[in-house]
């Protein structure tokens, strides 16, 4: 019945797409939480009154974000053509596609860091410079715990916008459902290759969607 709804349909090659998708996802989602933390928190001390608080570090680690943050996702794997053989020896696949998903999408994570962080109690901050607490104390123990619900509902839409920026960076062979959809669904005119790689991709973000929202109220004990 499957076979005759969607004949062009190869499930092996569907499932080793999906698999690459949740690779290139669930890496570069991790990478991304790692160095836009640290970027929102380097913004966030180095902003006026705060313990860091510098001009020149805030305006160039903000000019870094806002540049990366602002270029379109296809430009940027583009741009990062040269920087991604020099660093793989390789454009095509899965890892292939790692730099530009990191770099794209940390800057992004970076801004939602510092909403987050902008929104803790400034009293709560004071307190704990006024007791003498070392930066290192302040960072683990009042501004990671205070913003852990906006931190992983930030990080939830930024895993989400990963897998849509896999889709894209399968137009330049980057592997996952994006290249599926793209080389064995649209230029061959399989439109059922498409709308199956397209479902798919719909299911994995409806369940990151979901284990997001679960973590975060979890973690939110207001």
């Amino acid at each position: 019945m499957i076979e005759n709804l969607l004949p062009n349909v190869d499930w092996d090659k569907m499932w080793e797409a999906t698999l690459e998708t949740l690779y290139m996802t669930a890496m570069a989602t991790a990478f991304t939480f790692v160095i836009g933390l640290a970027l929102g928190i380097l913004l966030f001390l180095t902003s006026p009154h705060q313990v860091w608080a510098n001009k020149l570090v805030n305006w160039l680690t903000g000019a870094f974000v806002n540049i990366f943050r602002s270029i379109p996702f296809i430009i940027l794997i583009i741009l990062l053509i040269p920087f991604t053989k020099f660093l793989l020896d390789t454009i095509r696949g899965a890892n292939a596609a790692l730099p530009a998903l990191i770099i794209g999408a940390a800057p992004f994570y970076a801004r939602m860091v510092l909403i987050a962080l902008r929104e803790i109690d400034k009293g709560v901050i004071e307190a704990s410079r006024s007791m003498g607490a070392k930066t290192s104390t302040i960072i683990w123990k009042v501004l990671l715990p205070e913003s852990l619900p906006a931190l992983l509902s930030g990080l939830t839409v930024t895993a989400i916008a990963l897998v849509g920026y896999t889709a894209m960076a399968g137009i330049i062979g980057a592997g996952g459902l994006g290249t599926l959809a793209f080389l064995d669904g649209f230029q061959r005119s399989r439109e059922d290759v498409t709308i199956v790689a397209t479902i798919v991709i719909l299911i994995i973000v409806f369940i990151i969607q979901w284990v997001g929202d679960g973590i975060t109220a979890k973690a939110d004990k207001r």
